[in-house]
């Protein structure tokens, strides 16, 4: 397939993917393959294409972001510190170990089962806007995006189950999953570019910019869509996609189709 059109779906997979709770690397892994977007060149395209879809938070939230909320930035920063932490003290491990096949479908799976739980036992609500949440509250949902360094298990996903759990309202956590996807991304993003700055090429310049802007086109309507989807409609059937999606995991790595280690 041409580069270009590579890069455009690859930037439509990442912007649709990486704020619901169904984990872009997986997505991104098997439409890589099924284009021939693989090797270091494509992971550093990933890189950017991340880059596009948290630029939509941050102009769909513009308000929040660049206005001097003092409680809002002291919650974020907390709420950042613990999978930064531990990102860093196990990131060699997890590249090692869990990006493969049965790790990511497993927690693909787990999550599903987990979200299903959640939405059964219907957590009581404590906290109906981000405005309203304290810096444990932040913390706590700092805790649970840790559990997001395991591939396959979505970061949006992990913070938005983890706030309905500790008390946060649907909407409330979802919002907050958002706000906390910009230093997050903006982090993981510089400590991956540090890491493969030579392997960036200005000749790639036309793939980052087809990427980066239908990244952030797609996770645009993304994000306006799950605000207005929230406010009448549970995560259950993002649950069943989820078992779905980790069963086609195992089914195309026993049949050797889909090389799911990066």
């Amino acid at each position: 397939m041409n580069d270009l059109a590579s890069a455009l779906i690859l930037g439509i997979v990442e912007g649709l993917t990486e704020f619901l709770p169904v984990s872009s690397t997986g997505h991104l892994i098997l439409a890589g393959e099924l284009v021939g977007a693989t090797g270091d060149r494509w992971d550093v395209f990933k890189i950017v294409i991340q880059t596009g879809a948290m630029l939509a938070i941050v102009w769909e939230y513009r308000s929040r972001f660049f206005k001097v909320d003092v409680q809002l930035y002291r919650n974020l920063l907390v709420a950042f510190i613990p999978a930064a932490v531990i990102g860093l003290l196990f990131s060699k491990f997890i590249k090692a170990y869990l990006f493969h096949a049965v790790p990511v479908a497993l927690a693909f799976m787990v999550g599903g089962v987990i979200i299903l739980l959640v939405e059964k036992k219907s957590p009581r609500t404590r906290i109906e806007t981000t405005a309203a949440m304290t810096w444990m509250d932040a913390l706590k949902v700092g805790i649970a995006q840790c559990f997001a360094l395991i591939p396959g298990t979505s970061r949006s996903g992990a913070t938005i189950i983890g706030g309905m759990l500790f008390g946060l309202s649907r909407k409330a956590a979802t919002e907050f999953s958002f706000f906390l996807a910009v230093p997050t991304l903006v982090a993981a993003g510089g400590y991956d570019f540090l890491k493969h700055r030579s392997l960036f090429s200005a000749s790639d310049a036309p793939l980052f910019v087809v990427g980066m802007i239908s990244a952030f086109v797609s996770a645009f309507i993304v994000v306006r869509w799950l605000i207005r989807y929230v406010a009448t409609h549970d995560f259950k059937p993002f649950a069943w996609y989820r078992i779905a999606f980790g069963i086609v995991i195992l089914v195309t790595a026993w049949m050797g189709a889909v090389n799911w280690s990066e």
